[in-house]
């Protein structure tokens, strides 16, 4: 507002209108005042000070206001430096990825709140009769799958002092009949495993010995292609030879029923002891040990590792994209390679890699020497595609592959007939998020086989001979996290990342731009100018009360020095004041007068 009548002022001084001096409208201080205001007071430099500092331009305040401007640039730069180098969302994300007492982690590592499905697949055979009679070659089919919703939980809990928590895995089963294709009381005819087992072991033994078994076998009527359940193969079924072998081999057979399921999911006394992330959270999640063991006493290192393998609750954090990673259940006997197979993308709002288990994992050296050592301790490898794991069956002769024979030795889907690997379909696939090591997907795909010997010697058993026979395959899967889960990621993973990147930003512009302001300031505002209002409205009421000082004295001088014949000139005068005239005039008009005056007076001198 007063840079507005500051203006008024100067246009009224130029303006040269006629006024009445007997009402004081020609005020010689409001003269001097639009002197005064300049206006060059409104050309760029003036404004773009009057902008800046807000009518605070006096040389004072104007350093003040510099300089406070420069240290808040300068905070702020610091401040966000500090955030930079700190990194405090990954000392946030670091304590909520550890596991402790009471901790989120630890509660989600101790019951995961997901959906996990177990699906099996049996292979039913064909045609028995013919098989038996030597005339056509082992005919099986799918069926399936048989579902379960498996739960997944880690009880008596312990926190070491070593940076790691152990527990005891279980994995209880819950048949769900309206995902499965077909019922638990199914009869399929399938292979004896108790039979095949048992001639196994025995054809290395003495001639007494197999002659006593073949007796045995006899008596008992044991087939090795026998009518059972779906459920009864799965979870157990009572075998003459079981039940012998429990009575009278307990350490070797330490159940009275053999089901395959129910040994792959037998956790009774297993100690998983896992990593907290207490000193390094890349590793938390992870396995240290399984049954106190950095490795699996099965195979010779570094085969038996499992130091560093995921059972699929958790990976390891901050995963790098050439990172291999382990997969290790029970079940397969062994920690399995896995590696990235897709760039990153999105799955539910979080960045994931894809990930299969690595190519040549079960060549058995074939291509890669590396897996030789999975060859079983003192016998030949068995084919390509196929891992020996007897020693993790209570040595049956079970071997695992992928399902369908996929990536094996074509010989073995000559010899059992309805065999079709499908690659998009028994391929395993893990979805990780890599930052986290959170699992959002999972299709873990395994098969069950029979690896026999000759069995030649053994009653019941010889048309066996060498065979590998196809039990069944599994998937263990998980198809998403649950959307509260999803949410409390999304918000751990993308907007505690992006709420810090944003202060980062804000801060470093708003630093720049501050001192970038104060130098401005510093450099481009003349310092010698008097733009603000305030500060010019100051000096010309300095300039004002010296001029008018310096009138009253000429007034004083002229009073006191002038005769008393000149009052006809004072009237005069005085009577001037009461007409119209020009501003300019009246100026010159008194001046003219004051200095006939002062003539008149030194003349008389």
């Amino acid at each position: 507002m007063k840079d507005f009548w500051s203006v008024c002022g100067i246009v009224a001084s130029r303006g040269g209108k006629t006024i009445y001096s007997a009402v004081n409208t020609n005020d010689p201080n409001h003269n001097i005042r639009a002197n005064v205001e300049n206006p060059a007071s409104l050309d760029a430099d003036n404004t773009f000070s009057r902008f800046l500092f807000r009518g605070k331009l006096d040389r004072q305040q104007r350093s003040k206001y510099v300089c406070s401007t420069m240290l808040m640039g300068l905070i702020a730069l610091l401040v966000s430096s500090v955030i930079i180098v700190v990194n405090p969302y990954d000392i946030i994300f670091a304590y909520k990825v550890r596991m402790s007492e009471g901790s989120e982690s630890l509660e989600l590592w101790a019951t995961p709140p997901v959906e996990l499905y177990l699906k099996v697949y049996l292979f039913n055979v064909t045609n028995r009769d013919e098989f038996l009679a030597g005339k056509e070659k082992l005919r099986v089919k799918e069926v399936g799958p048989y579902v379960y919703r498996e739960g997944m939980a880690h009880v008596n809990v312990s926190l070491n002092d070593n940076g790691t928590v152990s527990a005891t895995p279980i994995h209880p089963l819950t048949f769900i009949p309206e995902l499965s294709n077909g019922r638990e009381d199914d009869v399929l005819i399938l292979p004896n495993i108790a039979l095949l087992s048992f001639a196994n072991v025995m054809a290395e033994a003495s001639l007494l010995t197999r002659m006593a078994v073949n007796l045995l076998i006899k008596q008992t009527s044991t087939y090795p292609l026998v009518e059972q359940t779906a459920k009864e193969f799965m979870f157990g079924y009572q075998s003459a030879l079981v039940t012998l072998g429990n009575k009278f081999m307990p350490s070797w057979i330490a159940f009275d029923k053999l089901g395959l399921i129910d040994r792959m999911y037998d956790f009774t006394g297993d100690v998983s002891t896992t990593y907290t992330g207490e000193g390094d959270i890349k590793k938390s999640g992870v396995f240290a040990t399984y049954n106190r063991k950095s490795y699996l006493p099965q195979w010779d290192l570094p085969c038996g590792n499992v130091d560093g393998a995921s059972d699929g609750t958790k990976f390891p954090t901050k995963i790098k994209p050439d990172d291999e990673l382990l997969f290790f259940r029970k079940s397969l006997c062994r920690a399995v390679p896995v590696e990235r197979v897709s760039e990153l993308y999105e799955v539910s709002h979080l960045p994931v890699y894809k990930y299969n288990f690595k190519k040549g994992s079960l060549d058995n050296g074939y291509f890669n020497s590396n897996n030789s050592c999975f060859c079983r301790r003192g016998f030949e490898c068995l084919r390509r595609g196929l891992i020996d794991v007897t020693d993790c069956y209570y040595g049956f002769p079970i071997a695992l592959s992928y399902p369908h024979f996929m990536d094996s030795d074509p010989w073995l889907n000559e010899e059992v007939l309805g065999t079709e690997p499908d690659r998009e379909k028994h391929t395993t696939i893990f979805v990780i998020n890599p930052q986290a090591g959170l699992p959002l997907e999972i299709s873990v795909k395994m098969q069950i086989n029979i690896a026999l010997n000759d069995l030649s010697s053994i009653s019941h058993a010889g048309k066996f001979s060498h065979m590998v026979l196809p039990l069944l395959w599994t998937e263990i899967g998980m198809n998403g996290l649950p959307d509260s889960l999803i949410a409390k990621f999304y918000f751990y993973l993308k907007i505690g990342p992006a709420v810090q990147t944003f202060f980062i930003y804000l801060l470093l512009i708003s630093g720049i731009a501050s001192i970038l302001l104060s130098i401005a300031a510093s450099c481009y505002v003349n310092k010698d100018q008097d733009v603000s209002p305030n500060f010019r409205w100051r000096t010309a009421n300095e300039i004002v009360a010296s001029q008018t000082q310096q009138t009253e004295n000429k007034k004083k001088l002229y009073r006191n020095d002038v005769p008393t014949s000149n009052a006809k000139e004072m009237e005069t005068y005085y009577c001037s004041l009461l007409t119209t005239t020009n501003e300019k005039d009246l100026e010159n008009d008194l001046l003219k007068r004051l200095e006939d005056t002062e003539d008149d007076t030194d003349g008389d001198d």
